[in-house]
């Protein structure tokens, strides 16, 4: 079933679609620039995050390249979990620098150290180097923690694509004896690049989040390397022993589905999972902060006690 709006976002919604509209009709094409520089406007909505009492920069040597990376915690001196962030972005826009509000709000939010991580993107760096890059983080994160105290706890987290890498990663870490994930924060996960699921068709037309614009990114991301059904976590191995998990959905999501039943997937092996769902939200809303304050006030209060629990 199609979902149905919130007034606080019918403004919104009317001019994205309109721009949409437009800019088709001028025939501008989408191009990695050009989504970059849309996913870079929403920060106006977002706010500015919490201060915090460490953020720093840092990054992981590997042996062809560094990954950037932004350390948070509110209170270094202490022993807390630790959450590395992956941010979303269609696995080809998105930076540490546009979530810089939700990793600080995150790191409030649970009272843990966060680390933000700068993974590549498509198409200059198509699957599966931006996989490989968060495994790295997920395997060294201790590194980069040198100016902060932290515990064994250990959390990953993502939104949309960055929320894919951590349902990617959970599975391709089961009987790993060195990476223990206990939880995963799943905020409208995208999670079959079949792209197979019915809200794609009910949900992906005038909720900002186009089926169209979804096959663009995935054609870029895996550039004729035929894997789509094979890199989706939907499909990939699960067990008992993955992370316990927290799944936000939107009603309004052409993803609500497969984030569902990725979830019911989950629940099926034996792994203990928490389901919220805002019904009048879209793709993305997480970025909308101004518009959807009391939705992403509650997104963060859930996640600080899934983290803190």
């Amino acid at each position: 079933m199609r979902g149905i709006i919130s007034d606080k976002l019918n403004e919104f919604i009317e001019l994205a679609n309109a721009a949409a509209k437009q800019a088709k009709e001028n025939g501008i094409q989408l191009s990695p620039d050009l989504v970059r520089e849309n996913i870079a406007k929403l920060s106006v909505f977002i706010g500015e995050g919490p201060e915090l009492a460490f953020v720093q920069e840092n990054a992981f040597s590997t042996p062809t390249h560094t990954i950037a990376v932004r350390v948070y915690s509110p209170a270094p001196e202490q022993a807390l979990p630790v959450v590395i962030h992956y941010h979303g972005g269609g696995h080809m826009c998105g930076n540490i620098a546009i979530y810089d509000t939700i990793s600080r709000k995150i790191a409030e939010a649970g009272n843990c150290v966060v680390i933000a991580v700068e993974y590549r993107l498509a198409p200059e760096f198509p699957y599966p180097a931006g996989v490989d890059d968060c495994q790295y983080a997920l395997e060294h994160y201790q590194d980069v923690l040198s100016g902060v105290n932290f515990n064994q706890q250990l959390i990953i987290a993502g939104d949309s694509a960055g929320a894919a890498i951590c349902t990617t990663l959970a599975s391709k870490n089961i009987g790993n004896l060195t990476v223990n994930i206990d939880k995963q924060v799943l905020v409208y996960p995208s999670v079959d690049y079949t792209m197979s699921s019915k809200s794609i068709e009910e949900n992906g037309t005038g909720f900002l989040l186009e089926k169209e614009k979804m096959v663009w990114y995935f054609n870029s991301y895996f550039q004729g390397n035929e894997v789509s059904k094979q890199a989706s976590p939907l499909f990939m191995p699960m067990a008992i022993s993955m992370p316990k998990t927290l799944i936000f959905t939107a009603g309004c999501d052409p993803l609500r589905d497969e984030s569902i039943a990725y979830a019911q997937a989950l629940k099926e092996v034996g792994v203990k999972v928490a389901q919220h769902s805002f019904d009048g939200m879209i793709h993305a809303y997480m970025l909308l902060d101004s518009l959807v304050k009391s939705e992403c006030d509650e997104t963060y209060r859930l996640i600080g006690e899934f983290i803190r629990s």
